[in-house]
């Protein structure tokens, strides 16, 4: 099934420390009126329990398992409309660790859970454990979703990853700063271009502990155009519609017999070897 799917990026503000506040809020766009036809609805990176936390204990209470409740009730949420959702939360693990995740939830509860792997020096990235696993891709009702966590988006090689084992649309939840600005006018178009897929930013708004977020979600499509596209301080959703057959072209056909792109079988991994060698610098923080 490679039919078009309407999707939809919730750009949000979140109240830190309020699980349940940001879990009501979310199941209240979920099931909104403007967003019934969309069949994957996604949220920002720690929706569910805000970013700026000041260390591990702090945080733990806002944490969840894999069971948690916000999984029960978006579970029963999707059933109603056969729908799916990807929403930011900080997992609990069975050690008494966190980690900086993204759950993918439909009809039959959780499919797919991701853990951020590239953690920078800023608020609760700090604590958090690093994920374990490599990048996935999620077979959804016939769509491909692969997914990561805002800083993660630096980093060219883990959409590549996951393109590579056939993703359709590229999910980036993020909680991006000032700072991030350039990052959100020009990644997500470079990176469903490079890749040949669908790309959704989704970024959030609103001040926490005197950080303050720049919105600017975007949707783009597999030539890097932007489908939609957010401001920098509004709750709004942004909505497009993808065809998975498009990504999946990845031989595009300019001028017949004199320009033609693949930028997979023109790869050439032998000239790569530097990408996947261990590179650690000491971490510095100035004061």
């Amino acid at each position: 099934m490679t039919e078009a799917w309407k999707i939809a990026g919730v750009q949000m503000d979140v109240t830190i420390g309020d699980t349940s506040a940001n879990l009501a809020k979310m199941l209240e766009w979920f099931q909104s009126p403007s967003l019934s036809e969309c069949r994957l609805v996604v949220f920002p990176e720690c929706a569910l329990s805000g970013y700026c936390f000041r260390s591990l204990e702090e945080a733990m209470p806002h944490s969840e398992q894999l069971d948690g409740p916000a999984v029960e009730a978006f579970t029963r949420a999707c059933r109603n409309g056969d729908r799916w959702v990807a929403y930011g939360f900080l997992e609990r693990g069975n050690s008494g660790e966190i980690y900086n995740s993204l759950a993918l939830v439909g009809r039959q509860g959780l499919q797919g859970v991701y853990r951020k792997v590239h953690l920078p020096y800023l608020g609760i990235d700090r604590f958090v454990t690093r994920g374990p696993d490599p990048f996935q891709v999620h077979h959804i009702d016939g769509l491909c979703v692969g997914m990561h966590i805002c800083y993660d988006g630096s980093f060219p090689e883990a959409s590549r990853a996951m393109a590579l084992q056939g993703a359709d649309l590229l999910l980036l939840p993020t909680n991006w700063p000032p700072g991030a600005d350039t990052f959100a006018r020009y990644l997500p178009n470079a990176r469903a271009l490079e890749n040949n897929c669908y790309f959704m930013a989704v970024n959030r708004v609103g001040t926490e502990r005197g950080f303050r977020f720049i919105g600017q979600s975007r949707l783009c499509d597999p030539n890097g155009h932007a489908l939609a596209d957010a401001d920098e301080s509004s709750q709004m959703a942004i909505v497009g519609q993808i065809e998975p057959a498009k990504a999946r072209q990845k031989r595009l056909v300019r001028v017949p017999g004199e320009h033609v792109i693949d930028r997979f079988a023109d790869r050439q991994p032998e000239y790569y070897g530097k990408l996947v060698e261990p590179h650690r610098l000491e971490r510095r923080v100035d004061d």
